[in-house]
């Protein structure tokens, strides 16, 4: 698999764990092996100058996607698509804040935030009420599987 990470930021981070946990959602989701994605990890002001740029909203959020080559799920029996799945921006200091408030650990808070940008790019959204609920479900089942395979749970 084919994911790159770039952390822009002096927060310390476990690059290797969110590259592990973004291999694994490719793998779950059937996506081709050579897909290329990358995981970039920015300041607040960074964050905020894309937040205003793209979604013309004021201020910092956790996490943005930008898809490339809108690849989609692989199907059982069938090859996937190569290409270039596009990239996943996340903003450490935002997520920290959002992992304290929820009461786990920032790792857990990025962690997720990965699997949420990734499907983000494979094409699933949170808009309406039922696509909200198929994306969050896959997004908990993907994380907590993981973790699972990792010995840990949330």
């Amino acid at each position: 698999m084919s994911t790159d990470i770039l952390n822009e930021t002096d927060v310390e981070v476990d690059l290797l764990e969110l590259v592990s946990c973004a291999d694994y959602v490719k793998e779950q989701m059937r996506v081709h092996p050579r897909a290329e994605l990358c995981i970039r990890l920015v300041d607040e002001a960074a964050m905020e100058v894309l937040h205003v740029q793209w979604m013309d909203l004021p201020g910092p959020t956790d996490v943005m996607s930008f898809p490339m080559d809108e690849l989609r799920p692989g199907r059982e029996g069938t090859e996937p698509e190569e290409g270039m799945l596009g990239d996943i921006v996340l903003c450490p200091s935002v997520a920290a804040r959002q992992a304290a408030e929820a009461g786990h650990a920032t790792e857990e808070e990025l962690l997720l935030l990965t699997v949420h940008g990734l499907l983000h790019l494979l094409g699933y959204d949170h808009a309406e009420p039922d696509e909200e609920k198929e994306m969050f479900e896959l997004q908990r089942q993907l994380l907590l599987t993981f973790l699972a395979g990792r010995g840990r749970g949330v």
